[in-house]
């Protein structure tokens, strides 16, 4: 037995000069040329950390430094992931994180792909750096990033003027102590609007087709962040669509948004889409004169020709790709159920009962057992009671 052990052990060793003498010296260089590269990108990271123009420079093309000297950073940093040798130089796939300063408690994380090439001294520089494959676009990618504080927020647009984008800071400013008012301050309050030039730029920035978001003013995306932290999360806007939309319009959108924006951490896989969605309604037509007829006009059409919804709406009926009409009610119905828990029960049991339904991970028995400690109610007593509020109201 010791001998046979001798003899593999030699036979290992012998393998591994081979390979040292095929193989392992390429593995070796690329390891290398990784260590280089991911080298040059820390140093990339913390000349625009520090707003050093020159060193940015250094290291490659600075079209990005220009685009984004005014976004406010705390971090940045990239992470390589492949590397990927080419006649020209090489190509790196990298995961990059960054936090906008006062706004963000977790990072932003989104995947690049950075063309490298290098000098005739053998120094490697950063030709090109662009969304991977399957990912969205970050804002500086469609130009020059404009920054517009507010006293709650900070909006950033591409191909916007600092009037326009003023506009946003307003309406944001206003939308985050709406929104606290009712839900509680156990969130950042504080809000990022991002407004690009288009509904394609809004799409782009989602990484998903243009006409999935035509007629939608705005949406909410969580970006990052894990357990027990808040992620990043940026209102996204559809300058097109948005347009449209008269004064009280418009602030009700951003106030619908922002209300996303406070209840994310409380808004898990059990809660359901006419629950959040209703609620952030039911916020954002607080305080506006508008009666509910007004505010949900196709349910009403609906109601009167005497088709009351057998049902709560799925998630899917909030599909941005359903019918605009269904769409509607399903909104409309959500925000109807929400308006009612806050007529019959008041506005606190309201946000109780959307807390109580976020505790749990996944649907099943989530919204059951909210509504048992809540509201004191099995789901069909609820649906009925909803059902019969909604003939009251648009009757």
């Amino acid at each position: 037995m010791a001998g046979g052990r001798r003899v593999r052990s030699g036979g290992a060793a012998a393998l591994c000069l081979l390979l040292s003498l095929t193989g392992c010296a390429g593995r070796t260089a690329a390891d290398s040329a990784k260590g280089e590269v991911q080298h040059l990108l820390d140093l990339r990271s913390a000349a625009l950390l520090r707003h050093d123009a020159g060193a940015y420079g250094a290291t490659g093309a600075s079209t990005e430094y220009t685009r984004l000297r005014a976004l406010p950073l705390a971090s940045w940093a990239y992470r390589i992931t492949t590397l990927r040798r080419t006649a020209a130089g090489a190509t790196a796939d990298a995961d990059l994180t960054y936090k906008v300063a006062g706004y963000d408690r977790a990072p932003v994380d989104t995947r690049r792909t950075l063309t490298l090439a290098r000098t005739a001294s053998g120094t490697w520089y950063v030709s090109a750096d662009r969304p991977a494959d399957k990912s969205g676009q970050q804002l500086w990618d469609q130009g020059t990033v404009t920054a517009v504080p507010g006293a709650h927020s900070l909006v950033l647009g591409t191909g916007q003027s600092a009037a326009d984008l003023r506009a946003y800071a307003r309406m944001a400013d206003e939308a985050v102590p709406a929104v606290s008012k009712e839900w509680g301050t156990d969130w950042t309050r504080r809000v990022v609007v991002l407004v690009p030039k288009s509904l394609q730029g809004m799409a782009g920035l989602l990484g998903s087709p243009a006409a999935n978001y035509r007629g939608i003013a705005a949406v909410t995306t969580g970006e990052a962040g894990g357990a027990g932290q808040t992620p990043a999360d940026r209102v996204v806007i559809n300058p097109d669509a948005y347009a449209v939309l008269g004064a009280m319009g418009k602030q009700v959108v951003l106030t619908h948004e922002t209300t996303h924006v406070a209840t994310r951490t409380h808004t898990t896989a059990a809660t359901p889409l006419w629950l959040s969605e209703g609620y952030a309604d039911w916020i954002g037509y607080l305080g506006t004169d508008r009666t509910p007829a007004q505010a949900a006009p196709e349910l009403a059409r609906a109601v009167g020709a005497g088709q009351v919804p057998a049902a709560l709406p799925t998630d899917k009926d909030f599909g941005f790709t359903s019918d605009p009409t269904e769409l509607a009610r399903a909104y409309e119905s959500g925000w109807l159920a929400c308006r009612m828990i806050a007529d019959q029960w008041g506005p606190a049991r309201l946000a109780a009962f959307y807390r109580a339904v976020g505790t749990h991970t996944t649907r099943p028995g989530a919204v059951e057992t909210a509504l048992h400690h809540t509201l004191g109610l099995t789901p069909d007593a609820f649906t009925t009671r909803w059902q019969q509020y909604v003939r009251t109201q648009l009757g």
